[in-house]
């Protein structure tokens, strides 16, 4: 008998356990930047070398963190199901934590690519700056989703949510679109668990009949979920 499907929707919440400031303070600014300067096409196309400079300082932070018991008991969850986690976040905590199956809906921090694609990322973990080019002789940009771009991922993620047996919401609260709109794409009879300490139930929340709110941060969280899950799903 095959596993129970479980996917994780993951955001910054998670990684802030890790030391990994959240993508925007209560001060509307992320990092003392404004996003409109670091995070949107026309801030790059403006000034290339103060965005590369902010994600470089981010990649740089990223090194220095390490996975919290939130990431290490969501992979502990592939023991016993088949696990995919949807993140919003772009660091890899996830997958150094132990997850072998992690969708970056809004890139990654340890890949760059060609300002001409949107594929084809190059693993990256150093600084980046203006003359680092690709095979084909094209500047080199974050692996970063921005304000205003596409979002390669979706469609993939709508895929796998739609099999979902169970969902597990943690370190976001859905409020950024389109993630914030692929829990309704889970099956009506799969359970969602909503971690967050300050829980405010989305819309998509509210229209499903088996949500089960667990108000603790994510590790905490996660630890009930985990037990929440055996009685929700069963694995014979």
């Amino acid at each position: 008998m095959s596993k129970p499907h479980v996917v994780v929707l993951s955001g910054a919440g998670i990684s802030a356990e890790s030391g990994l400031r959240t993508f925007r303070d209560s001060n509307g600014l992320w990092e003392e930047h404004r996003v409109e300067d670091v995070a949107t096409p026309e801030a790059f196309a403006r000034d290339p070398e103060l965005v590369m400079r902010f994600y470089n300082l981010r990649r740089a932070q990223l090194l220095e963190a390490t996975p919290n018991p939130g990431h290490r008991r969501i992979a502990e969850l592939e023991k016993d199901y088949r696990v995919t986690v949807i993140t919003q976040n772009v660091d890899d905590l996830h997958e150094r934590g132990g997850s072998t199956n992690v969708l970056h809906l809004h890139g990654e921090l340890t890949k760059v690519r060609s300002v001409h694609r949107e594929d084809g990322e190059i693993p990256w973990t150093g600084d980046l700056a203006i003359g680092d080019l690709d095979e084909e002789g094209n500047q080199l940009r974050p692996h970063i989703v921005w304000f205003g771009e596409a979002v390669p991922m979706i469609e993939r993620a709508v895929e796998e949510i739609a099999t979902a047996d169970a969902v597990i919401i943690v370190g976001t609260s859905l409020q950024v679109y389109p993630a914030a709109g692929l829990v309704g794409y889970a099956p009506d009879d799969a359970p969602v668990l909503y971690i967050d300490p300050n829980p405010a139930v989305s819309y998509e929340l509210r229209a499903r009949k088996d949500v089960h709110v667990i108000e603790m941060g994510g590790s905490e969280g996660m630890a009930v979920a985990t037990d929440l899950l055996r009685d929700l799903l069963t694995t014979d």
